[in-house]
């Protein structure tokens, strides 16, 4: 528990009931769907009226222009369209922006997004959200309610975020979707993303490569498995999807690139020259995710245990001066947030890596 340094927890929260969602394809829909289920009200524009049908029948009230969303005066209005598409996007919504509607996004990169929401002239009221599902597929038939189960969000703010409006977000998220959050900035956000999900595309798309260019490949194909399945999946992304991400974050991809292409030659070169202890040693060096993987199952029990009990892990408690740092080294001591419990009170699970 950490102390409370501000003025005293309010139990007074914002609450995010309506929420507009510019975008019906695989994460704005899969959103849409979660949040109707979850009794709060989404209106909903897409760029062709293809999926309105069916989403009129999951409960989406479906409208006919961007204007409509602002007009309605949600309590959140999130972009889910591809970044390229955001700028044109801000420039029909900004005329007719009210200022008690907060804007955010659901996109994988974020400091980008920023840029483009600041030269609108929409950056105060703008929270970055990216929510970490997803599959290959795409479009709104391919969008599933169960798309964002145990879902982590990665909510970013700036200096001039204000926290009221990181609060609406953050009831969307963990009251409306049933979802954790972290809170980032836009650098360490990116910087991670590409960690975890950009360098790795590149990664699984080079393997598909491999194989395509193999004179055996349908012998390989035949003899793959489950490693060669997992390790290739996300290779069967729209290319040119893929590739927008990757170039949207390519300074942070493109160095980590570099750094496995080390780690591979280094091992390449201990294999060539026989050398066990450099082969152990790059082997071994994982262990602490392997543990960390091997512990998860049983956190993850904890936690849907702790769900159902109504009971509590741990909380920590935010001040009004510092919140943002506050809640940035609460990510990097692995808590996640799960709920709020007042507007200073953020009930948290720990899932840390030693």
């Amino acid at each position: 528990m950490h102390p409370l340094k501000g003025a005293e927890a309010s139990p007074i929260l914002t609450s995010a009931h309506k929420i507009a969602i510019a975008g019906l394809g695989l994460i704005g829909g899969s959103l849409a769907r979660r949040l109707v289920e979850r009794g709060r009200f989404v209106i909903a524009w897409n760029h062709n009226d293809r999926p309105y049908k069916e989403a009129t029948e999951a409960g989406i009230h479906c409208v006919d222009s961007l204007q409509d969303l602002v007009t309605g005066k949600p309590d959140v209005l999130v972009l889910a369209t591809p970044l390229v598409t955001i700028p044109g996007i801000l420039k029909e919504l900004a005329p007719s922006w009210h200022p008690s509607i907060t804007l955010s996004d659901v996109g994988s990169v974020k400091g980008e997004v920023r840029e483009q929401v600041n030269a609108a002239g929409l950056g105060e009221y703008y929270v970055g959200a990216h929510p970490m599902a997803g599959n290959e597929c795409s479009g709104f038939e391919a969008s599933s309610s169960g798309l964002l189960d145990q879902a982590l969000w990665a909510v970013t703010v700036d200096e001039q975020t204000a926290y009221s409006r990181f609060l609406t977000v953050a009831d969307m998220i963990c009251k409306g979707a049933d979802n954790a959050l972290i809170a980032l900035d836009d650098g360490t956000h990116d910087a991670c993303a590409a960690l975890i999900s950009h360098m790795p595309h590149v990664v699984s798309t080079a393997l598909s490569n491999e194989l395509v260019d193999s004179a055996d490949r349908n012998i390989a194909v035949a003899l793959s498995a489950g490693s060669w399945r997992d390790m290739t999946r996300v290779s069967l992304t729209d290319p040119m999807r893929t590739r927008a991400m990757v170039e949207e974050d390519s300074r942070n991809v493109e160095a980590l690139l570099r750094s496995v292409a080390q780690r591979l030659t280094n091992v390449a070169d201990a294999l060539h020259d026989g050398d066990e202890a450099a082969i152990t040693r790059f082997f071994a060096q994982a262990e602490p995710f392997r543990v960390f993987k091997a512990n998860q199952r049983d956190g993850v029990d904890a936690e849907n245990r702790d769900r159902e009990s109504g009971g509590t892990s741990d909380s920590i408690l935010l001040d009004d001066a510092s919140w943002r740092e506050e809640l940035l080294q609460s990510a990097r001591r692995g808590e996640r947030i799960t709920a709020f419990l007042t507007t200073h009170e953020a009930r948290i699970m720990t899932r840390a890596m030693s």
